[in-house]
């Protein structure tokens, strides 16, 4: 294998034109350049330099040979760039594991965020994962962060492994016809709709066992009348009458004409998760992406809760 640092020195020699001008440029003695030289010759069986008077020049294979050792030279200190720029977390390609309602606004934003500043040479890839998949994707390297949440009502299952940190605090809400006569002024007792029918989100999903255990908690079962795994039909299922159901915060892209969003007497919240391998958390770049999701995650609840309008 050629040794990039002999070729190196043949391209200085073909760009300086003397053994001293090379050794002064790249730190060494004319002596020590001439016996590099004169190895590399061995080591490929061909003369790559002759004798010009006073002064050394290169052959044909020499000049050849240069060529290609200003390339690896180039390319090398390409790498020795790109290799500080990953140091600094500057550069780097992230796959982010995430969930429907995260990834449509808070990846979404943030995606915009690095699309826009031309310093930055971070870019992202994203796979759509409900968070229990998200985390398998992320133990078995699919992904390098995943997106995941845990509600207050429920026990968090993140894993040994794993290091989490809390970006978003989103509240959930319950989504009511505006019609609906027990819809008052204040928060709402979810006990006074224990009689009302109910849209739920898909029993496989954790928001399902959170309307369950909400409604547990204030003394029923939910009488289920329709499951969908996009909220935005629950909130239209709502708007038409169908029910009730409870609504997490990024989940509400728009309010249907006809629904009122109400918070709970007995709150629950909805804890959003970026999630990375332990081994990873001292990559840079990770770590700048992982600030850039719950810097955009807390901006975009601050603006939603300066312009919805919430009873």
């Amino acid at each position: 294998m050629l040794d990039a640092r002999k070729l190196r020195m043949l391209a200085e020699l073909d760009r300086l034109g003397t053994v001293a001008a090379v050794a002064a440029e790249l730190h060494l003695t004319p002596p020590g350049v001439s016996m590099q030289l004169a190895a590399l010759e061995r080591e490929l069986g061909l003369p790559l330099t002759e004798r010009r008077g006073r002064g050394l020049a290169l052959t044909a294979a020499g000049r050849t040979l240069a060529a290609h050792g200003g390339a690896v030279s180039d390319l090398l200190s390409l790498a020795e760039l790109e290799v500080a720029a990953l140091r600094d977390g500057a550069v780097g390609t992230y796959r982010v594991g995430a969930f429907p309602s995260i990834a449509r606004t808070v990846v979404a934003e943030a995606w915009r965020t690095l699309s826009g500043d031309d310093g930055l040479g971070i870019r992202m890839e994203l796979l759509e994962f409900e968070p229990r998949d998200a985390l398998s994707a992320l133990a078995a390297g699919e992904v390098d962060i995943a997106l995941t949440h845990a509600y207050s009502n429920m026990a968090e299952t993140v894993g040994p492994g794993f290091v989490a940190t809390l970006i978003a605090v989103e509240p959930v809400w319950l989504a009511v016809p505006a019609s609906d006569p027990v819809v008052t002024d204040g928060p709402a007792d979810l006990g006074r709709f224990a009689d009302h029918d109910w849209v739920v989100p898909h029993r496989r999903w954790t928001c399902y066992e959170m309307t369950e255990r909400a409604c547990g908690l204030a003394g029923f079962a939910p009488r289920s009348v329709a499951e969908a795994t996009d909220f935005a039909v629950l909130l239209a299922l709502v708007s038409a009458g169908a029910g009730v159901a409870l609504v997490p915060e990024l989940t509400v892209a728009d309010v249907p004409d006809g629904v009122r969003l109400i918070p709970l007497a007995a709150p629950v919240v909805r804890n959003d998760y970026a999630v990375i391998r332990a081994g990873s958390a001292t990559d840079p770049g990770l770590l700048r992406v992982r600030s850039l999701l719950g810097e955009t995650a807390a901006g975009l609840l601050a603006e939603r809760e300066r312009t919805s309008v919430r009873r």
